[in-house]
């Protein structure tokens, strides 16, 4: 699935270290995978730093307080550095109640955003445009991608156990887990490193890092992941009949609500950063358990979705950024090296479509034309769980997961797979957001 750049990354790299004057490990990361990165650091510089309607301060501290519902204090950090380097007013790193009216009220979005996206509805955009510090539509978005990117680059930091730089509080240098394109395994600081990365994470100590897996456990791994695709691909085109589509989706998520992710426990937030949160009790909840399913229904992509109606919503009130956003999707959606483990020449489209849908049916939103049964088949329970951990409560995962999970796999194929969760749960909650937008405009 994944595999490691060489020069591509490299000039990315001098690209990424020229523009910001440091060279981050969440950049260092993903440059595993040069296709991407370069989507990512070009739609990042554009919201952070290109044309749009938020002033240069107002993006960087929504950052923060989107960074703090997953009290993930590696971006926090490094946000407050930009803040204060775009002339950002230092009182209001003081906490929430030192901003200014207009910030405050967009907190309620970036809670339910984060954890229970499928609350938001065209009221909370009204109360927002409405009133003495109120928000344009323009502004609403724009404050809205910075939100629910940086709720899923949280989802990426702790999944990938990245910790801060060098010049940080209980910082590292980068060590890549291998120039060779080592099986996984092998801990490091940076990919898998730390109990829990996010920029507080135990040294590499503390948890001992899984056996390097032999080569027939990776084959063996492998081989009977490629069996199962190669049986679902195989199948007779038999008929299923709409019900039987919609109750296998039921059935998957039903079984997310019996994955344990530690999520029952609140964590308290560390002092230096509990000034950016509150609320910090109010965590994803499994969809299933939302209540009166006529109050909230299913997401259906078939009835909204990103190609058909939120691209050009969002292009239409922040110029750009919908052709930028679509091209990132696309790119971590269909991103493949043909690789999987020690095999090569694998069509790895089944397992990356399980993951992608798999993440939307958390978040309750269903594609009417994908079998969930591919779901169950493909990916294991362990899988899962670390799944709903990285991208519902990711400030509990912790290195023991990440190489408990995915044995056979390579550091840049789970690296991948992280990709698809950041973009996957990104694009979830946008969508609900979206659909809100367009209910206020109509």
């Amino acid at each position: 699935m994944g595999q490691i750049g060489t020069t591509d990354t490299q000039m990315l790299f001098i690209d990424a270290f020229l523009q910001n004057n440091r060279l981050d490990h969440v950049t260092q990361v993903m440059g595993y995978h040069p296709q991407y990165l370069e989507c990512f650091l070009r739609t990042q510089h554009f919201m952070l730093r290109g044309d749009g309607p938020l002033p240069y301060d107002y993006r960087h501290y929504i950052a923060m307080i989107a960074a703090g519902r997953h009290q993930c204090s590696y971006l926090i950090n490094l946000q407050k550095q930009e803040f204060l380097l775009q002339g950002g007013d230092p009182r209001w790193l003081r906490g929430l109640d030192h901003i200014p009216q207009k910030l405050r009220d967009l907190y309620e979005i970036n809670k339910i955003l984060a954890h229970r996206p499928w609350l938001i509805n065209r009221s909370h955009i009204q109360k927002l445009t409405k009133g003495k510090d109120s928000w344009s539509l323009s502004e609403v978005v724009h404050a809205i991608i910075i939100l629910v990117h940086f709720h899923s680059l949280s989802s990426f930091v702790f999944g990938c156990g990245i910790n801060a730089e060098i010049d940080e509080e209980s910082g590292h240098t980068f060590r890549p887990p291998s120039l060779s394109n080592e099986p996984v395994g092998i801990g490091s600081v940076g990919v898998g490193g730390g109990e829990s990365g996010g920029g507080g994470g135990g040294s590499d100590s503390e948890v001992p890092s899984s056996p390097s897996p032999t080569a027939s456990d990776l084959e063996g791994g492998v081989e009977i992941l490629m069996q199962k695709m190669k049986s679902l691909s195989e199948r007779t085109a038999a008929e299923t009949t709409l019900e039987e589509m919609a109750k296998r989706f039921e059935r998957v998520e039903c079984q997310t609500v019996e994955i344990s992710s530690g999520g029952e426990l609140v964590l308290v937030p560390k002092a230096e950063i509990s000034c950016f949160i509150q609320d910090s009790g109010f965590t994803y909840q499994d969809f299933a358990k939302r209540g009166e399913v006529s109050d909230i229904p299913t997401f259906r992509v078939q009835d909204y979705s990103w190609d058909d109606h939120g691209f050009s919503l969002v292009n239409r009130l922040y110029n750009d950024v919908g052709t930028l956003l679509d091209e990132k999707f696309k790119t971590a959606y269909s991103l493949t090296y043909y690789t999987m483990g020690i095999r090569k020449h694998v069509d790895t489209t089944m397992f990356r479509r399980a993951i992608w849908n798999y993440i939307h049916c958390m978040f309750g939103i269903r594609h009417d034309d994908y079998d969930y049964g591919e779901v169950n088949q493909l990916l294991e329970r362990d899988l899962k769980t670390y799944v709903k951990t990285v991208c519902c409560y990711p400030e509990r995962t912790s290195k023991k997961s990440y190489h408990s999970v995915m044995r056979d796999f390579r550091h840049s194929e789970k690296v991948h797979v992280n990709l698809m969760m950041l973009e996957a749960r990104m694009q979830a909650e946008l969508l609900y957001a979206l659909r809100a937008i367009m209910q206020h405009m109509t």
